[in-house]
C-alpha cells in the first residue's frame, strides 16, 4: 500500500464537495503516474492557497480516462480518473494546516525549515507524488482523528477570499475571476533578484535554441543573456520576421523571451523581475486585446513561491474578459526550478516544445 498527494485548488476543492465524491482526476499529462497506482493505495487529499489538508481517499478501480466535465464546466483538464472511497474529507477551516505544530516540526520535508520558508513546497507542488511511509501513517492518522471529532482552525481574511467564489457570466460560460490583496505591492529590483532573472532568461534561449527554434531577447536584455549563455548566439534574431501594426510589434519587442518557428511566434515567456508580477502579465494581456486570434503559448516565469500570486492575478476581472478566451485559460505558470531542470535534460534537443506541458501549470491548479 501506497500513499501519494492529490491536489486541489480552492476552485476544484468545491467541484468535488459538489459532486458525488467518488472519482480524483490528474491531466492527461499525468497519466504514466496514474498508471502506478494500485487499488488499495490512497490519495491524501492537500489544498493549495490554503495549504491544508483536507481528505483521506482509497482508490477502488484502475485507472480511466473521461473527458465528460467534473472540475470544469467544459474542456475539463482533468480527464485521467480514479474511482475512489472517501475515508477522510474536511471543510476548509476544518482544513489541518501544513504549518500546524501537529504537522510542520514531524513531516519529513518541512521540518527543519522556517515557517515562511518555500524549500518544502515541491513535495505538493504535483498531484500524485508518493508519500514517505512515516509522513503516510501520520498523516492517515491525523485526517481520520480530524473528521471523526474535527477541530476547527478558523481562517484569516485572506483565506476566506480565497475559497470565495466570484464568477463573471461572459460570452461562452461563465469565468471565474478573483480580486486580488492590494498589500502586496512592487518593490524595486534587487540585484540579486535582476541576476536571477537573467539567468533563467538564458535558460530559457538555450532550451529554445536546441530544440530548433530561433530566439528572440529585447536588445536591452542580449548581453546579460550571452554572458550567461554564448552558445544561444547564432539562433538570436536581431529582427523580428513578423507582419503587425507597430503598437502590436513594439508590445511583441519588449517580451523578454520569444521562441519563433519561421515567421510564427510558438511561445512567449515573462520573466519575474521584481517581487510584483503585474508588467510581464500586462504584457501579455496587451499582446492578447491587440491580436486576440494569435495562436500562441504564453507563460509567466517566476520563483515557486510567487505561484498563487501568478494565479490570482491572471484571474482578475480585467484579464478574465479578454476577447476570446480568458487570459487564465491561455497562460501558464513556470517555476524557475522547473527551468533549471528543463535545461538539464539529456537529449533535449530530440524532443519538442510540448514537454513544457509536464512542468507548467495554470490557474485550476496542478490536481484535482
Amino acid at each position: 500500500m501506497t500513499y501519494y498527494v492529490t491536489l486541489f485548488s480552492p476552485e476544484t476543492y468545491r467541484r468535488f464537495a459538489e459532486s458525488k465524491r467518488d472519482t480524483s482526476a490528474v491531466r492527461i499529462r499525468q497519466r504514466k503516474a496514474a498508471d502506478r497506482i494500485n487499488v488499495g493505495d490512497f490519495l491524501v487529499a492537500y489544498m493549495t492557497g490554503l495549504s491544508r489538508w483536507v481528505g483521506l481517499f482509497e482508490v477502488t478501480g484502475p485507472v480511466y480516462e473521461d473527458r465528460s466535465p467534473l472540475f470544469a464546466d467544459k474542456d475539463d483538464p482533468f480527464v485521467v480518473r480514479l474511482p475512489i472511497k472517501v475515508h477522510a474529507w474536511l471543510t476548509p477551516e476544518h482544513g489541518i494546516p501544513i504549518h500546524d505544530r501537529v504537522l510542520w516540526p514531524k513531516l519529513s520535508f518541512t521540518k527543519g525549515h522556517e515557517p515562511n520558508s518555500s524549500l518544502w513546497t515541491g513535495n505538493v507542488r504535483t498531484s500524485l507524488a508518493p508519500l514517505d511511509a512515516f509522513d503516510a501513517k501520520l498523516l492517515d492518522s491525523l485526517l481520520r482523528a480530524q473528521t471523526a471529532r474535527p477541530t476547527a482552525y478558523p481562517l484569516d481574511l485572506r483565506e476566506l477570499r480565497l475559497i470565495q467564489e466570484h464568477r463573471v457570466r461572459r460570452e461562452g460560460g461563465d469565468v471565474m475571476v478573483s480580486v486580488p490583496e492590494d498589500g502586496d505591492e512592487p518593490t524595486p529590483t534587487s540585484p540579486k533578484l535582476a541576476r536571477e532573472s537573467i539567468k533563467i532568461q538564458a535558460l530559457l534561449a538555450k532550451i529554445g535554441a536546441t530544440m530548433g527554434f530561433r530566439i528572440w531577447i529585447p536588445a536591452a536584455d542580449r548581453g546579460g543573456v550571452l554572458r550567461e549563455q554564448p552558445t544561444v548566439e547564432p539562433s538570436l534574431l536581431q529582427q523580428l520576421p513578423l507582419n503587425y501594426d507597430s503598437t502590436t510589434l513594439k508590445t511583441i519587442e519588449n517580451i523578454d523571451v520569444l521562441w519563433l518557428k519561421g515567421r510564427s511566434m510558438a511561445r512567449a515567456f515573462e520573466v519575474e523581475h521584481t517581487t510584483a508580477i503585474y508588467s510581464g502579465i500586462l504584457r501579455m494581456a496587451d499582446l492578447l486585446a491587440l491580436q486576440p486570434n494569435m495562436d500562441i503559448r504564453l507563460h509567466i516565469v517566476g520563483p515557486d513561491d510567487r505561484r498563487r500570486k501568478v494565479f490570482e492575478e491572471i484571474r482578475r476581472p480585467v484579464f478574465s474578459l479578454i476577447e476570446g478566451k480568458p487570459l487564465q485559460e491561455r497562460c501558464t505558470f513556470l517555476a524557475y526550478d522547473s527551468i533549471e531542470e528543463l535545461a538539464k535534460l539529456p537529449h533535449l534537443g530530440h524532443v519538442n516544445d510540448s514537454i513544457l506541458a509536464e512542468y507548467e501549470d495554470d490557474a485550476r491548479s496542478d490536481g484535482a
